[in-house]
């Protein structure tokens, strides 16, 4: 959450004029609404076993997929995005997902009613839950590093390795 998965994926899709889809909007339209409305109505067990279903439905090639934080976490979703794609980390400190998550104020269903205090921590714990899904991934990327050629980079390399 904050890392700019969203940002970036579309930013990738441009450059190397491939499909974008971002998860959660594609959740947003089945569902006719929010992701916070979603949790709230039918809690995070629906919303996460929606959320697998919607992603294995996307199959087709050259699509950049933003997911969510909390994606590879669920129902094998890592392993099967591992199985069928490029999978990337973009990997943030604490302090740096706490300043991009506070310009979206309410956009957050996790976090909702917290103050600076209460979400730096809750960054920090679920970066702590999640480290093991999230080192999972093919490719780690420090995202203060990341630029339009990261994933040119990546696709050359994952080429290569396979002719």
């Amino acid at each position: 959450m904050g890392s700019g998965k969203s940002y970036w994926g579309k930013q990738w899709a441009e450059h190397l004029h491939y499909n974008f889809v971002d998860l959660d909007n594609r959740i947003i339209e089945a569902e006719n609404s929010s992701v916070s409305r979603i949790f709230e109505k039918k809690g995070e067990p629906y919303f996460r076993k929606l959320e697998a279903d919607i992603l294995r439905s996307l199959t087709e090639p050259n699509t950049v997929v933003a997911c969510g934080g909390g994606t590879s976490v669920y129902e094998e979703n890592l392993n099967w995005m591992n199985k069928n794609g490029i999978t990337i980390y973009l990997k943030a400190p604490a302090s740096y997902l706490l300043e991009n998550i506070k310009k979206e104020p309410g956009q957050r269903p996790l976090i909702k009613e917290t103050n600076e205090a209460e979400l730096l921590f809750f960054i920090q714990q679920k970066l702590k839950e999640r480290d093991t899904f999230y080192g999972q991934a093919k490719y780690i990327l420090e995202v203060e590093k990341v630029n339009l050629k990261s994933l040119q980079n990546i696709i050359k390399t994952n080429t290569s390795k396979n002719a």
